[in-house]
């Protein structure tokens, strides 16, 4: 699998790409549709505009089918950020809200803007125990959380989430899985959350400019939406004051090379099969967190934990970092370390030299 996905990704036969939590890969692939979507573009002008409305709900379907969530529950917007910006003008603001300290900004700051009473637990080895202490104690009423932790990668347990809404079945769970979706297989419908928003351009490997949202019927009860415009009304001016539940996040037009892209992408990701992407993608966090942990360079609260993303943070000051980039591996500046990411399109070979690499400079 690994290698005939690699042929499509021309960044990889330059450097080891070890940043897609940062941005995820262009291919061929993609590139290929969006080139003939604008070349259509060219020649044919509005009529072809219009005609790629079926772009636009093949892409709702498409997202619904990869996720296992009804097509009518599926909102697209650019990126989760909007979306859940739009979503919180809803939420009413007599809510309980428990975040996680330091979770990506754009998760916590939305709820912090607008006066939520707001309790937080904390991001360590004992995450999902954090999480069940503070809301057994503080009468809390909606949980949102990166499925993912975007500096060291700590990944929430699947089940706790599930085994969370058993026991609690009023909680509201709002989940960024920006980190998480196109890394791990995943059926929202069987999932404990009720609310999950996405930005296609990392891990889905869809470009920028297109994300969703995903909802359960109790996320419906629990917000009265306002964003609105024309095309939430499917250009109808009699539908003016029954627009559906999902269609308040799209009040104008949507891109169709955008969200063509996240179709796309999407279908790539079929083809190849997420059992397959995780699966490898699992190979690779723990040869990893193997090597990292052996040479000291994680932080207790990622090398206790039992599962793992193939996100990782590892202690290492500026002079590691360019020396890293001086070696051809693309990463990031994170927090206090450095941050590297893999994706299926890595191989164990590249964990290998970048471990190399490292360990010639300690």
């Amino acid at each position: 699998m690994t290698q005939i996905s690699r042929k499509s990704y021309p960044v990889l036969s330059h450097c080891i790409y070890a940043n897609t939590a940062a941005y995820g890969l262009l291919g061929d692939g993609i590139l290929e549709w969006r080139q003939n979507h604008d070349l259509d573009y060219l020649v044919g002008g509005s009529s072809m505009k219009i005609e790629s409305l079926s772009v636009i709900s093949g892409t709702r379907q498409m997202v619904g089918k990869f996720f296992n969530c009804g097509k009518d529950l599926v909102a697209l917007v650019p990126n989760f950020s909007i979306g859940l910006n739009m979503l919180l003008e809803g939420l009413d603001d007599k809510e309980h809200i428990l975040l996680l300290e330091n979770d990506y900004p754009s998760v916590n700051w939305p709820f912090e803007s607008r006066g939520f009473q707001i309790s937080y637990a904390k991001i360590d080895e004992q995450l999902e125990q954090n999480i069940l202490e503070k809301i057994r104690t503080n009468s809390i009423s909606v949980l949102a959380l990166s499925l993912v932790q975007w500096i060291n990668g700590i990944l929430v347990n699947m089940d706790f989430l599930k085994s969370l809404k058993k026991e609690f079945p009023q909680l509201l769970i709002i989940a960024d899985g920006t980190q998480f979706c196109g890394a791990f297989e995943f059926d929202f419908e069987n999932s404990g959350i009720d609310v999950l928003g996405a930005s296609g351009y990392k891990w889905l490997l869809a470009g920028t400019g297109n994300g969703f949202m995903l909802f359960k019927d109790l996320a419906k009860s629990r917000f009265t939406l306002k964003t609105t415009g024309f095309n939430a009304a499917n250009a109808d001016l009699n539908t003016k004051k029954s627009i559906a539940f999902n269609k308040h996040f799209e009040p104008g037009h949507l891109d169709s090379l955008n969200f063509g892209s996240l179709k796309c992408a999407l279908e790539i990701l079929s083809g190849i099969g997420m059992k397959e992407i995780m699966a490898h993608n699992q190979v690779l966090s723990n040869k990893a967190m193997k090597g990292f942990n052996e040479l000291g360079l994680l932080n207790k609260n990622v090398a206790q934990r039992k599962e793992h993303s193939t996100i990782f943070n590892i202690r290492g000051d500026d002079a590691l970092f360019n020396h890293l980039k001086g070696e051809n591996v693309v990463c990031s500046r994170r927090g206090e370390g450095i941050r590297l990411s893999f994706h299926f399109y890595n191989t164990i070979k590249e964990i290998d030299s970048i471990l190399e690499i490292v360990r010639k400079l300690m």
